[in-house]
């Protein structure tokens, strides 16, 4: 039975090995956007209400161009397991349009309704001046910000691409370097440093924007520079054509993943918007337990990536048995990185809160937040690494019913009701939805029980 779920010496060590540069990558990333949010949070809390808020409509944006780029993805993983570098190309081609096409939607939408869509997250309790601080302050950062989503979302196409040839290291080189430019440049610009002006959250922006155009050079830099090993790079440009074929196919299997995470998003959106309803408090807690979730789940999180990039090429080579067997191994191993990710951030609730400039209520609020979290950190382990594995075979539907529809269908009507025809308050509130994950573990391990993921889609 336990031969089932846990692998071998090499097992692993392929694992951690494709999974350590992810890991390293997205933890620096993470790491500074923590110390970018406490810088900001010394700001005082309107600007970290402010910042937050418009964060959470550029969560969006990055969940469609997740979504776009995923889509190709799969065929991209699959392309590379059976060597075809010409796919690859074509598949690489199709993120940068499609991404490039909603990125500029993006920036004409927050461009023109920046106002109201930030609004909608300041109608708790509170006073009417820290609401309008808090929007001044949302405002300035979101404008800045919009300069830099079509770097950042070239930067996934191609960090995606590398890493479904296995090539894992350079994103993470680009990473570090983004990452260590945003760290420097908001010690400078946010407090005024060295000479610099005191701007506070636009000087933030400003970093966030650098850090993505030095992200996206040293991808594109190293790829160009490396040619000849990841040869889809050479004539990438030279002509905008994809076989028709591939298209269809990109978009039959792609194109809803696309809408799953966008849904997702906007359901992430939603509930969150749910939150504030209770309070202005809520919003700056709920950020700091976000901001500190995503730097303790990078773990799981990098074992989720590891799990599209190493069934989707078992897949393409035709193994159908062996990403099976392999998914149950990979699933159990992601469970058990989260336990113990999870003490750890029970423990470090305790303090986090104490680096913010915030009421002492705002504190605890934030404290217990992330301790829920901690609490089923392992079921969110499950449902992230069952995802990747319904989505490394295309199987759109299955995937949208587990992921995106579970959201809408159970999650954002709980939160709902529980803030709006309730007297309960956020934790009470925050405890029920989060346990609601129990659920979609189930319907997760009967889908991938059931096998109708388990296909090869490339020709």
């Amino acid at each position: 039975m336990l031969k089932k779920f846990i692998g071998d010496r090499h097992f692993y060590r392929r694992v951690i090995l494709l999974m350590l540069p992810i890991l390293a990558q997205n933890g620096i990333t993470q790491f500074v956007n923590m110390l970018d949010n406490l810088m900001v949070g010394r700001v005082g809390q309107a600007a970290m209400t402010g910042v937050s808020v418009a964060n959470q409509l550029i969560f969006v944006f990055n969940l469609c161009i997740f979504g776009a780029v995923s889509g190709a993805g799969i065929f991209g993983a699959q392309f590379a397991g059976k060597g075809d570098e010409n796919g690859l190309r074509h598949t690489l081609r199709f993120k940068v349009l499609v991404t490039t096409a909603i990125s500029i939607i993006a920036i004409v939408a927050f461009s023109i309704f920046d106002s109201e869509l930030i609004t909608l997250y300041l109608k708790g309790e509170g006073t009417a001046e820290t609401a309008a601080l808090s929007l001044k302050e949302g405002i300035s950062y979101l404008k800045i910000m919009l300069i830099g989503l079509i770097p950042a979302a070239l930067v996934q196409c191609f960090a995606s691409t590398l890493r479904e040839k296995g090539r894992t290291v350079p994103p993470m080189v680009a990473g570090i370097a983004a990452v260590l430019v945003n760290l420097c440049l908001n010690y400078v610009l946010i407090f005024g440093h060295l000479g610099a002006p005191r701007l506070g959250v636009a000087g933030a922006a400003i970093a966030t924007v650098i850090s993505r155009f030095v992200e996206l050079g040293v991808v594109l830099v190293w790829t160009i520079a490396t040619r000849q090993r990841n040869r889809f790079i050479i004539g990438l440009f030279s002509s905008l054509k994809i076989p028709m074929s591939l298209v269809r196919s990109i978009i039959s299997k792609g194109l809803p993943l696309m809408a799953n995470e966008t849904l997702w998003a906007t359901g992430v959106a939603m509930t969150g918007g749910c939150y504030s309803t209770i309070g202005l408090d809520v919003v700056a807690a709920n950020n700091i337990m976000q901001t500190f979730f995503n730097v303790f789940s990078v773990a799981f999180m990098a074992v989720g990536a590891a799990i599209g990039i190493i069934i989707g090429q078992t897949l393409g080579a035709g193994k159908k048995k062996e990403a099976k067997e392999t998914s149950l191994k990979l699933i159990a191993f992601s469970i058990f990185v989260s336990i113990i990710v999870s003490i750890v951030f029970a423990v470090c609730a305790e303090f986090i809160p104490n680096f913010y400039n915030i009421p002492p209520e705002v504190r605890h609020m934030a404290t217990r937040l992330m301790q829920i979290c901690a609490l089923v950190m392992p079921l969110d382990a499950f449902t992230h690494a069952t995802y990747f594995t319904l989505r490394s075979g295309g199987e759109a539907m299955i995937t949208i019913i587990f992921d995106s529809g579970f959201m809408w269908a159970v999650s954002v009507p709980a939160a709902f009701i529980l803030t709006r025809f309730t007297s309960l308050g956020i934790l009470p509130v925050y405890g029920i939805c989060q346990g609601l994950n129990i659920l979609k573990c189930c319907v997760g391990a009967y889908f991938v029980k059931k096998g109708k993921w388990i296909k090869t889609i490339v020709d």
